[in-house]
């Protein structure tokens, strides 16, 4: 009697960030339908709340609970060096004991935000690396990647990717990305974000009067390369994007805010504050179910984050993003709404007021596109979860964990 596949996700999962959790949904609900019998837990950063919401064992990602808070004493960096030192042994044994382990889209290959290589790539080498050591299979699904300069960053990263026995990518820039870093990437594929496969709600396309519109706001100071002037792009960010919900209040337009990550928190505030104004609300979203629900009962929405940018396109919303890498851009070209970005780190009120009243003039016919553009990226979803069974849970028959399978 065959064995039951035992199967591991990774990431920065039930952390508070509602994209890395969604696309975690997507692959439990295609391991649900496709691998009903595969026995499946968690490494990741919030592992009560991975348990708890999703049903499934999970464990701490990090030995050092304190890995993500800054280190200024002796003893909380001694404590660090120790834990990187003991999480090569802790990931090691957690990766043998599985037959497959994916990591669920995130862009666990590019360093878009304030990036520590000693953070989350390291991590992810050692996740890689005990799995070319143990037989594991470790699969890098739908994930995003992009040119990075940091010397230690890029090399663990490119390490990562090329020990990975399966790779594919949310977007093309990603692959070619990872390509120009040295990746072999002539077998790996581009399909649509994980989190496209989730469930759409039921539209409601605007009647009457010019309704809400959903703006969605993020803690943002730049990338990896910005640390320099993080403060400088923040205050940009901020202060363009106040003085846009500000216009839309004077026009008498409700707005909703949205976030997608805990930290957003102090950036709806701050807003709220400025504004002050019963036209303007927050939502409280916990999950991108919760996100799509928002964006489809909007007219309009204004995003910076990629996954509010997912969740408005798929509910079919006429969408306008803030764009502070080139994924959201290439989210835009797939979806047919390349002419509607705004960078994020020069937010220009004006201009984007423009952009706006353009994107709301052609309304009804971005809808049609982009209920056109969904139905193929659910083909395409299709393509990436069939491609997923054949390299990771073969016919034959599965090895025991670490060993390869014949």
């Amino acid at each position: 009697m065959k064995s039951p596949v035992r199967v591991g996700v990774f990431g920065l999962l039930g952390s508070g960030n509602l994209g890395n959790d969604g696309s975690l949904e997507a692959v439990l609900e295609y391991l649900r339908v496709a691998h009903p019998d595969a026995v499946v837990d968690a490494l990741c950063g919030g592992p009560d709340v991975v348990s708890a919401r999703y049903g499934i064992a999970a464990t701490r990602l990090h030995w050092n609970r304190g890995e993500y808070r800054t280190a200024s004493r002796a003893g909380a960096v001694a404590a660090k060096g120790l834990g990187k030192l003991v999480d090569v042994f802790r990931t090691a044994a957690w990766v043998r004991r599985h037959d497959v382990v994916i990591v669920p889209g995130m862009g666990v290959l590019e360093a878009t935000l304030p990036l520590r290589p000693w953070g989350f790539p390291y991590s992810l080498f050692l996740l890689c690396a005990s799995g070319r050591l143990s037989g594991t299979r470790v699969a890098l699904v739908g994930v995003g990647a992009d040119a990075i300069t940091d010397p230690a960053t890029r090399a663990l990263v490119r390490w990562s990717a090329r020990l990975a026995r399966y790779r594919s990518y949310r977007d093309t820039h990603s692959r070619d990305a990872m390509r120009a870093m040295g990746v072999n990437t002539a077998r790996d594929k581009v399909h649509p974000d994980l989190a496209f496969a989730l469930p759409t709600p039921p539209a409601s396309p605007p009647s009457g009067p010019p309704g809400p519109v959903c703006v969605g706001v993020m803690d943002f100071h730049g990338g990896n390369d910005d640390r320099a002037r993080a403060d400088e792009i923040h205050r940009r960010y901020l202060e363009g994007t106040t003085r846009f919900v500000r216009a839309l209040v004077e026009d008498g337009r409700p707005v909703r805010l949205l976030t997608g990550d805990a930290c957003d928190a102090p950036v709806v505030a701050a807003i709220l504050d400025a504004v002050d104004s019963p036209l303007v609300t927050a939502a409280d979203a916990a999950s991108l179910a919760d996100l799509m629900k928002e964006t489809a009962a909007a007219d309009t929405v204004v995003a910076t984050r990629y996954h509010n940018l997912i969740c408005a396109l798929k509910a079919g919303t006429p969408t306008l993003a803030l764009s502070y890498a080139a994924k959201s851009d290439a989210l835009m070209d797939r979806m047919g709404l390349a002419a509607y970005c705004h960078p994020a780190r020069e937010v220009d009120a004006d201009r984007l007021l423009e952009q706006f009243r353009a994107l709301e003039k052609r309304a009804a016919e971005l809808r049609q596109t982009l209920a056109e553009r969904n139905l193929a990226v659910a083909r395409q979803l299709q393509d990436q979860f069939t491609d997923l069974t054949a390299a990771l849970f073969p016919a034959t028959d599965h090895a025991p964990a670490g060993r390869e399978a014949p």
